[in-house]
This record gives C-alpha cells, structure tokens and sequence, in this order.
C-alpha cells in the first residue's frame, strides 16, 4: 500500500524550488553529511556533463530556518520558506538524523549539531545570518549564537528554550502526564502520535489513523540516534549559566503553548536583558509557524525588517 506522506513528499520538494530553495548535500568532515535547502540562485549549473554544481555565496540577507523534533526542514518551514525567498537567501538544514543528514561520530549534544551546522553554513558562503530556531532547532540555534557571534547578527526563537535543564524537563513531563521525552517525542503508535500532536496544537487536529501512521514511518526514522539526541539535551540545572548574547532576540510564541509555554518565555526574556524581545500570537501552541502561519510570518518579516533598518548588520 502506499505511504500517503512518502507520496506527498515529491510534490512538497517541487513546491520548495518553487518557492526558491532546492536540496545541497554537504560534507561537513569525513563521516558526517548535512542536507540543506539552499537558494537556487546560489547554485550554478554545472557548465560540463557530469560535473558537481558550485555555489555563489548569497548576495541577500540570510536567514537560517532550524527545525524541531518531529519533522525535517521544510516539512517544520513549508510555509515560511516562500514568504522569506523574495527579499532574503533561505537556508533550511536538516540536523543530524533527520532527513538525509547523518554522522559516524558518537556525539549527541546540541553541540555538536550547533558546530556541524556552522560549518556548514560557512561551507556555503554564509558569513552573517539570522538564525530562527523552532524547539529543538532553537536550543542548537542558541547554542551556534553562543558559540559563534561572528556568524548569528540575530535570532528568532519558538517555543525553545536556552537549555533542557532536568528540572525542567522533569516539571514538563509531569505536567504533561510522560514518563519520558521519548515517549512524548518519539510515538511508536498512532495513539502516541495523536498525543504528542494533542499537547503540539492550540485546536484538536482530526487526520485518519492511515495519515498518522504513514507519518510515523516517514518522519520517526533513525529511532535508536534520536533517542540520543533526547538524552543528551538534558543537562543538569546546578551547571547551566546564561550566556551574554550580543545578539537581538526576538521570542515569538504561541500564547497557549503547552510544551513550552508563556511564562518560561517571560522568564527567559528577562534572564536575556534589554536586547531580548517577545511577540506572543492569540489562538495558537507549540506549533505557532504552522497553526497561525499568516500572523507568524507578518511579526518575523516585521522584526527581519528592524534588523536592516537601525544600523544592525545585514
């Protein structure tokens, strides 16, 4: 029988060049691959038969779309992508272990894919960019502004925060009713999916059990390495400290977010200082970009804007 998202996934890959973005695999270090949806205006044709396309560095301002847990790239940013192509050069990664991208190295940390994404992102001609993180992409997006202020002029997070520290992972679980981040994160049933998407999502999503289940063939792959990747996130609260962020940073939120929800966001807005910024966004969850897509792309191209108008680096 055939997977209904498997099927779909052509079509969405014709949509995205469309929109002005088309896959590039590049080869971090020996050992580790990361795809990313890169602008085609970036890419030359090879002149030869056979040849390897080369690519321009961008001529735009960049912006850099990191997804969360529980999709790829542009599955998490389908509706971000066209409404940023027209006036930015849009750059979608898949992290490790998710869609084509993967690593023979036994680091899990959002470290390591804060570093790896970097590398990339320079390997590409990057040199300045925005970053906007969503969830799990929003600690690594953190983690590569830390680490690399040369590189992050900005930053825009959803539903994430700075760190997973294990009291609040334990407090989250609990009030969500999991035993786990795997369990919630990573459903291995229909019943599971329909879970996490219930705690996900402002309104009650209806898809039939046959839409959820090829779903969870597509998108769970690589189970064993994401469930790393889960326990890694986790650090211990008497080791975390708030990094001095140069950047702006602008924390756009669902306002009924249950996952993460507003006033973890007012409580990281004020351990960031004066520089941090936050926009919540009525009738919408941890899914804010996918469930109010209109609104959320109105305050990121808003805040996007500020960046090239008040003197901060294109």
């Amino acid at each position: 029988m055939v997977n209904l998202v498997a099927a779909q996934k052509p079509l969405l890959h014709g949509l995205m060049k469309m929109a002005g973005v088309r896959p590039h695999m590049v080869e971090i270090e020996p050992g580790t691959v990361m795809n990313f949806w890169v602008p085609c205006e970036t890419v030359e044709k090879p002149k030869k038969k056979g040849d390897i396309s080369s690519l321009r560095k961008p001529t735009k301002p960049v912006v850099v779309l990191v997804h969360g847990f529980a999709a790829e790239g542009i599955v998490t940013w389908q509706f971000q992508v066209g409404a940023l192509t027209k006036k930015y050069s849009v750059y979608v990664p898949d992290l490790l272990f998710f869609g084509d991208s993967t690593t023979d190295k036994s680091d899990r940390s959002p470290t390591f894919q804060a570093e790896c994404l970097e590398k990339g992102l320079r390997k590409l001609g990057v040199e300045k960019c925005t970053i906007v993180g969503f969830s799990y992409g929003g600690m690594v997006a953190f983690k590569m502004a830390e680490l690399h202020q040369d590189l992050v002029q900005a930053m825009v997070v959803s539903g994430s925060i700075l760190a997973m520290t294990d009291s609040i992972s334990e407090t989250t679980l609990q009030r969500l009713g999991f035993a786990s981040s795997s369990e919630l994160l990573l459903p291995t049933s229909v019943k599971g999916l329909k879970a996490l998407l219930s705690v996900a999502a402002h309104k009650k999503l209806w898809f039939p059990d046959r839409l959820h289940k090829d779903y969870l063939e597509v998108m769970f792959t690589n189970r064993q390495e994401r469930g790393d990747l889960l326990e890694a996130l986790v650090v211990s609260t008497k080791d975390t400290n708030i990094p001095n962020f140069p950047q702006k940073i602008h924390l756009l939120w669902g306002e009924n977010d249950q996952i993460f929800n507003q006033e973890l966001a007012h409580n990281m807005k004020e351990q960031l200082g004066d520089k941090a910024t936050f926009q919540g966004i009525k009738k919408a969850g941890h899914l804010v970009h996918l469930e109010r897509p209109c609104v959320y792309n109105r305050h990121l191209k808003l805040f996007l804007a500020s960046l090239n108008t008040d003197g901060a680096p294109k």
